[in-house]
């Protein structure tokens, strides 16, 4: 396996690391105080490129391997990991298309989001399914002229308060069949740029008939600069060129995109975690006890070498799951699983250990490792809880 990163790759890590150092270190203390979705960053992100890197190259022009763009999620969540929550959740609405849709689908809800600063949203979670996605009661029923109608609720969902755009999965005639189905579901665009927050409630009526109903942004522990809200359909009209590929296929196409986004997600782990390592490195560097620097205290800097390694070891999970991804191979859900596990692993332990290592200045929001203890917990839990990586690898060793 070659590491080393070809001119492209080392392209977008050196423009990511510029963006996130000029626009995103230096306010994002203060953006996260203020709980305002920074949706200036956002535009910026979308005009650098950066976003929508799942859109096949036949509809955006250019194409964007895996790696690279693990490489660019894993520096966008150096900066903030609610920012590169955001970014990466369009891909993860939109990657179903890119593999299962037609042409003409493609075309539809793939080229706004080259075209202009769109938001996306993934729809899977719902109140009284998380884990168990089998558990969910959202469906489409079919009505005489052949059309469909969605109805049902999702929690949790990322961008929901200014998506153009709904990723939805649902069952298939009632909420108690074993069949899914993906369909989308365009709105008339939130164009970021333009809009304005949303604090509250959005409501939006479907001139092709139904309703959605986007609830209040959560009030959450971290990741403030990311937007999460619950979405209920009701009786919203379904054409039968919004369902995605086989109608029948949902289940297989819901771990399809998570073999996708878990490496992304690993991504934000390993960002974050290198965050945590540089911020703790550099205090110990500064802080004087005993008469001597932090880090030249053995306790101190045998923790520092612990969290080094844990860093490095997730990075490592985390390329050799983007070259399974890329390369499509038989195991490759088996090593997303590994590189979230390991890099969530990391970003918490480091995250942890480090805010113990600035000691009683680490427990103030004055410190950014602070609010890195905060973002962190949800990267152990999205996209699949330990648990449940644990059980897809142990399905696949026996």
């Amino acid at each position: 396996m070659d590491l080393s990163l070809t001119d492209t790759q080392q392209m977008y890590v050196t423009t990511v690391q510029r963006f996130v150092k000029n626009d995103i270190l230096p306010h994002v203390l203060e953006m996260d105080r203020r709980h305002v979705f920074p949706m200036d960053l956002i535009k910026t992100s979308w005009e650098m490129g950066i976003m929508n890197i799942s859109i096949p190259e036949s509809i955006k022009g250019y194409h964007v391997d895996v790696v690279s763009a693990a490489l660019i999620i894993r520096e966008l969540a150096y900066g903030d990991s609610g920012i590169a929550t955001s970014a990466m959740c369009n891909d993860l609405a939109n990657v179903v298309i890119a593999q299962h849709g037609t042409d003409e689908q493609k075309e539809a809800f793939l080229r706004p989001f080259v075209d202009s600063p769109l938001l996306s949203a993934f729809c899977l979670t719902e109140p009284g399914a998380g884990s168990d996605n089998l558990s969910m009661t959202s469906f489409i029923s079919k009505r005489d002229d052949g059309k469909y109608v969605l109805n049902g609720s999702k929690c949790f969902i990322t961008n929901a308060s200014y998506a153009s755009q709904f990723t939805v999965f649902c069952k298939v005639g009632k909420p108690s069949s074993q069949l899914m189905a993906c369909v989308v579901v365009p709105v008339p665009p939130f164009v970021l740029d333009k809009a304005s927050p949303v604090d509250g409630i959005r409501e939006i009526e479907l001139a092709s008939g139904g309703k959605i109903t986007v609830g209040k942004p959560e009030d959450k522990l971290g990741q403030r600069l990311s937007n999460t809200a619950s979405v209920t359909f009701e009786d919203v009209l379904i054409e039968p060129g919004q369902i995605i590929g086989d109608r029948r296929l949902g289940f297989k196409y819901i771990i399809d995109v998570l073999d996708f986004a878990r490496p992304m997600i690993a991504a934000i782990g390993v960002g974050v975690a290198k965050k945590a390592f540089d911020l703790t490195l550099s205090y110990t560097k500064e802080r004087k006890q005993f008469g001597q620097r932090l880090c030249d205290i053995p306790v101190a800097r045998e923790m520092l070498v612990q969290m080094w390694k844990k860093v490095e070891l997730s990075e490592l999970a985390l390329l050799k799951s983007a070259i399974k991804i890329q390369e499509n191979a038989t195991d490759k859900g088996m090593y997303s699983s590994l590189a979230k596990n390991e890099a969530a692993e990391a970003a918490l332990f480091c995250a942890n250990e480090g805010l113990h290592l600035h000691g009683g200045y680490g427990f103030t929001n004055e410190y950014e490792i602070s609010k890195l203890v905060r973002d962190v917990h949800i990267i152990d839990i999205y996209e699949g809880t330990r648990e449940v990586q644990n059980m897809i690898i142990g399905r696949e060793l026996v």
